[in-house]
């Protein structure tokens, strides 16, 4: 009996050793549906703009298995026994342990104010308070009577989100759209206010209701590679973002991680200038990005302007070539002030180089041929 008691009082202050060392309160770390602290503080809206995410930034929880639509927005995936459940993105473990009604779970918080839910597991393998990546492996998968499978859910501000809103549950994919999060009293509405790109009729409905010009998101228009001429742009057609900057970190390999833009350095608070004509399709806080903003352009390509330490315009807002657009800072994961500038096409991140010559300034005079399946971009010299 003595023994008994001595194991559960072992137990018990490693309880509270663990809850007292955690990112979490103890609520947190034992309520699955709970809100998340200051994530409305600052706005009653916020957005999610997965367009913006890396293949590395994302991970299905388990790869190979089936998954199948459940009731009250959970995701049932099938597997084999011993498979790897993985993190779907980037975050820190809220919740590791044997809940009564799911088994052990795991929930992780993620910076761009979404929460992922994995229960009945086997295994966990991850603590809380633990920084984790897409795709790495936080449990073994268990399951149940019924098989061998994990349950799996999203969640925002502790309420379920419909996951096939930004999953394809047949293809196991991402949808690249954009999530509007919005409160209403004390539930959170969600809704998509970006069309999916591979939504074949709300991009016909976006054709005939909305401006084709500025708003298309597929410049390849069926095609599996499309040519962009930069020596037919007049010199009020494009603008360079940030004039008088240096390059402090060029595109490509940096630290053993992509780097998918080019960082310009200059003062900080100087003023960012829209690269060239096109409509706002994000203006936020975007995880390590900080202050973000996207702008589609009509000439098919998509760029981006991220550490901003204040954004000067809104979603929606359609700017002029060198229209100002934010201040330089350090928002996000920046050790200096700088911009952090992309150019991508389709979603996909291409080398700022390949439009702009960052010694002088100048728009290049060549024509770029962007390939629909990845392909590295074709340069000709044009005059």
């Amino acid at each position: 009996m003595k023994r008994h008691l001595f194991i559960l009082y072992i137990l018990h202050s490693s309880l509270l050793a663990t809850l007292a060392q955690a990112p979490f309160t103890a609520l947190e770390q034992q309520k699955i549906s709970i809100e998340t602290p200051g994530l409305f503080e600052q706005s009653d809206a916020f957005t999610v703009d997965f367009s913006l995410t890396n293949p590395g930034d994302y991970s299905f929880p388990l790869p190979v298995g089936k998954a199948e639509a459940g009731k009250d927005y959970n995701v049932n995936i099938f597997t084999t026994e011993g498979d790897a459940v993985k993190a779907m993105f980037d975050g820190t473990v809220r919740m590791s342990w044997n809940h009564p009604k799911f088994g052990k779970i795991i929930i992780v918080r993620h910076d761009n104010g979404l929460e992922t839910v994995y229960g009945h597991n086997r295994e966990n393998r991850v603590r809380v308070g633990d920084e984790v990546k897409a795709g790495q492996t936080i449990a073994i998968v268990g399951g149940d009577e019924t098989g061998v499978y994990c349950e799996f859910a999203l969640m925002v501000n502790g309420a379920r989100l419909n996951p096939e809103m930004i999953l394809d549950l047949s293809t196991k994919r991402l949808r690249l759209r954009t999530l509007l999060c919005r409160k209403d009293g004390k539930k959170v509405r969600v809704t998509t206010i970006d069309p999916d790109p591979w939504d074949t009729e709300a991009a016909s409905r976006d054709k005939k209701e909305r401006n084709p010009r500025l708003t298309a998101s597929d410049p390849f228009g069926g095609n599996k590679k499309f040519t962009l001429n930069l020596g037919s742009l007049n010199d009020n057609a494009w603008c360079y973002p940030l004039p008088g900057a240096k390059v402090i970190s060029p595109y490509g390999g940096r630290g053993g991680r992509r780097h998918s833009g080019v960082d310009l350095k200059t003062k900080p608070n100087d003023p960012i200038y829209a690269a060239f004509e096109g409509v706002v399709t994000m203006s936020q806080t975007f995880y390590g990005y900080g202050n973000c903003i996207v702008i589609r352009h009509a000439n098919g390509l998509e760029s981006l302007y991220s550490h901003n330490v204040k954004n000067l315009v809104k979603v929606g807002d359609r700017v002029k070539c060198g229209q100002q657009i934010a201040l330089t800072g350090r928002t996000g994961r920046a050790t200096t002030e700088h911009l952090h500038f992309e150019i991508r096409v389709n979603g996909k991140s291409y080398n700022p180089d390949l439009i702009f010559n960052h010694t002088t300034h100048q728009l290049r005079k060549d024509e770029v041929t962007f390939y629909k399946n990845g392909a590295a971009p074709t340069m000709s010299k044009r005059k």
